[in-house]
């Protein structure tokens, strides 16, 4: 099991307005992201960067936002769909199975898992279902807050999804986390 999950209620404090100072989804991403992809947000909580997401990838992209928390679902569906945005955004509830990823093999674009791999009670297993959906080429953007994870803890992740096969193209700075681009082989 995973050492901690993030209670549905802490996604209030997540949406603070002040994080986009520190987190800033647009500055943060829009390097990653452009119109017409597809992209795989893992746990988007209430839906921080998913928003801005759906906004990069325009009318002919999508998100596919995938959380083990029904709460957090609904929060990102009441956002979209207030911002004219839920056409784009598609939401799945995960689990402890592989069942978030069926259907989605060689279709996304770029993943995000922002402050999420913590939670994950398997990481290999979950890098390699990224893995599988990635196009040939498409990029992981992993980042995980200090304050949970340790820099020991981290490498394990990293060295997860080498495993998986992944291969490292990038330490982009995310302000009190660790992060990782990778590359699908």
């Amino acid at each position: 099991m995973p050492k901690h999950i993030c209670p549905w209620w802490v996604g209030y404090f997540l949406m603070n307005p002040l994080r986009r100072f520190a987190h800033n989804p647009r500055k943060t991403l829009g390097a990653y992201v452009s119109p017409g992809m597809t992209v795989l947000e893992l746990g988007p909580g209430r839906g921080f960067f998913t928003i801005d997401l759906a906004r990069l990838v325009g009318p002919t992209g999508r998100i596919i936002a995938v959380d083990i928390q029904p709460r957090m679902l609904k929060a990102v569906e009441r956002r979209a769909s207030k911002e004219g945005l839920l056409e784009r955004v598609e939401l799945r509830l995960g689990g402890n199975d592989a069942s978030w990823a069926e259907g989605l093999t060689g279709k996304v674009d770029f993943a995000l898992a922002f402050f999420v791999m913590h939670e994950v009670p398997d990481v290999p297993g979950y890098c390699r279902l990224i893995k599988n959906a990635l196009v040939g080429g498409g990029r992981l953007f992993v980042a995980e807050p200090k304050m949970h994870v340790s820099a020991c803890d981290y490498a394990g992740t990293v060295e997860a999804a080498r495993q998986a096969g992944f291969e490292i193209v990038g330490h982009p700075k995310v302000r009190r986390g660790r992060a990782t681009v990778f590359r699908k082989n």
